[in-house]
């Protein structure tokens, strides 16, 4: 008799505590958004890469609570600055909550880097602040928000961004994996160091790049989102918060995580529902070694992105000894026919290679040349359960949906369906076929594929948020039945993960 009761004490906790943890999202988001969070005044150098002024960066992609977090800020000239630290979420509308602020602090210049071996350029700055994220901090996507401090009323301020992001170990419905590798890829600072900027071309071998340097401009981007209010974010604000705001607003059950979090698969199968959001293009093998895991193991996966999955960039250790704070363009993923490798090394470089597994095997799809272009997701399999009550026909368009990078060449999975097809043209002329997936997973879980960067740029609009445009073709914002589709996805993700 005592041992049931106590067995029954148990449950009953285990119970509450799985209930407390599901509504931690909705507990948040009822507690007061920051009515000033985006950047006010913002300047760029010359080369409209970086921001001396004041500009930063962490110490690791990602937290505990409970770990600490240093924070590298350099201000040139030297200056007084402050560091807000808010949550990005819905809060109402609001789209973040203040959680802290830092300071004053006494800023100085901190030297730049030289160009290293494989044109790396790491940061070796010394910390102007640390925090411990205290425990009771939810998941998210946080940003530190930098402003300088003038000693006259007759000097300007100056702003730019850090960005982190706070994971659990919790199981959760959802979870939303930062795209952080892409955004450091193209990241240029200080002058033009990209993975992009090698002499020997856009996409060759051996090319690293370190998360121990600022988030400049992502000015590889000029002419897709001319937004200079991220500076410092990285490309979340522009092609991943529109996600990460619906999915608060509406209460899901989410965590959060970067790409270097998902190297081991137990990182993913603790959720019910995995989604690669935005430009997803680079990853570590073992990333998806882990994917192709957590699929096996039941997890239902949302491609909402484009080009994902595309290059081949392993970790490796900071010159300090940081885990994964260096990627390394190796190769590309195997998923290309020879016929594609004909047509990339004509348009690209000869550095081309093809490592690794066939990304489409995890995606459904994959990317397909020509890379970029616009255009409508249109509907082809309006009785799918993913289209119910969006009140969709065979042939109806979401305009201007897909871009600017898209998935197509469908892969050859028993089950996999297109549900969605069309064209796209890449620099407003040139035709390329891009399909939106769907494939049963083992233990009735599915795979979704979106086929566009823009997905989520139909899913909401947070304050400050532009919409991007590329190859003459923008996606129009908030579309009621792409917001209906994700809904269906979600609904589906959560109730069959086994």
């Amino acid at each position: 008799m005592k041992t049931c009761l106590l067995l029954s004490l148990l449950l009953a906790c285990s119970g509450a505590l799985d209930a407390a943890q599901s509504n931690l999202i909705r507990d948040e988001n009822q507690k007061p958004g920051a009515l000033d969070w985006q950047l006010t005044r913002v300047r760029t150098d010359k080369n409209n890469y970086r921001s001396p002024w004041v500009e930063g960066y962490c110490s690791k992609q990602s937290v505990l609570a409970g770990e600490p977090l240093d924070i590298m800020v350099s201000t040139d000239p030297p200056a007084k600055f402050k560091i807000e630290i808010f949550r990005t979420g819905y809060y109402g509308g609001r789209g973040a909550r203040l959680m802290t602020t830092l300071g004053p602090l006494q800023g100085a210049a901190q030297p730049i880097p030289p160009i290293g071996e494989k044109r790396l350029r790491e940061c070796r700055w010394k910390p102007s602040a640390t925090l411990k994220i205290p425990a009771d901090w939810v998941s998210g996507v946080y940003l530190g928000r930098l402003t300088t401090l003038p000693d006259a009323e007759d000097k300007p301020y100056w702003q730019s961004y850090v960005i982190f992001i706070v994971r659990d170990t919790r199981k959760a419905d959802v979870l939303f994996q930062c795209s952080d590798n892409t955004w450091q890829a193209y990241n240029r600072w200080p002058i033009n160091e990209s993975l992009y900027t090698d002499p020997r071309g856009a996409h060759a071998r051996e090319v690293a790049s370190s998360f121990d340097r600022p988030y400049g401009r992502q000015a590889q981007y000029t002419g897709i989102v001319n937004d200079p209010l991220s500076v410092g974010s990285g490309e979340f604000l522009s092609f991943e918060q529109p996600l990460a705001y619906f999915l608060e607003q509406h209460g899901y059950d989410v965590t959060y995580c970067c790409n270097c979090d998902c190297l081991d698969a137990s990182q993913i199968t603790r959720c019910k529902t995995f989604i690669s959001v935005g430009h997803d293009e680079y990853w570590d093998v073992r990333q998806y070694d882990a994917a192709k895991a957590a699929i096996e193991a039941g997890v239902n996966f949302l491609w909402l992105s484009g080009n994902s999955v595309f290059g081949v960039t392993p970790f490796s250790p900071s010159a300090a000894g940081r885990p994964n704070r260096i990627i390394t363009r190796t190769g590309h993923f195997g998923g290309f026919t020879d016929e594609d490798m004909a047509k990339a090394e004509k348009i690209m470089t000869k550095e081309w290679r093809r490592i690794g597994p066939d990304e489409s095997l995890i995606i459904g799809a994959r990317t397909i040349i020509p890379f970029n272009g616009g255009g409508d997701w249109i509907c082809t399999k309006p009785n799918h359960w993913i289209f119910a009550g969006t009140g969709m026909k065979k042939g109806d368009a979401i305009p201007g949906l897909v871009g600017w990078e898209h998935h197509g060449a469908p892969a050859k999975i028993p089950g996999l369906e297109v549900v969605a097809e069309g064209t796209v043209w890449a620099g407003g002329e040139t035709p390329a076929h891009w399909t939106a997936t769907i494939f049963p997973g083992p233990k009735k879980n599915f795979v979704f594929n979106a086929a566009s960067i823009f997905w989520v740029q139909a899913l909401s609009m947070p304050p400050g948020h532009t919409l991007p445009w590329s190859h003459w073709s923008r996606p129009h914002g908030p579309d009621p039945r792409v917001q209906k589709i994700m809904h269906n996805l979600l609904k589906r993700g959560i109730s069959t993960k086994q």
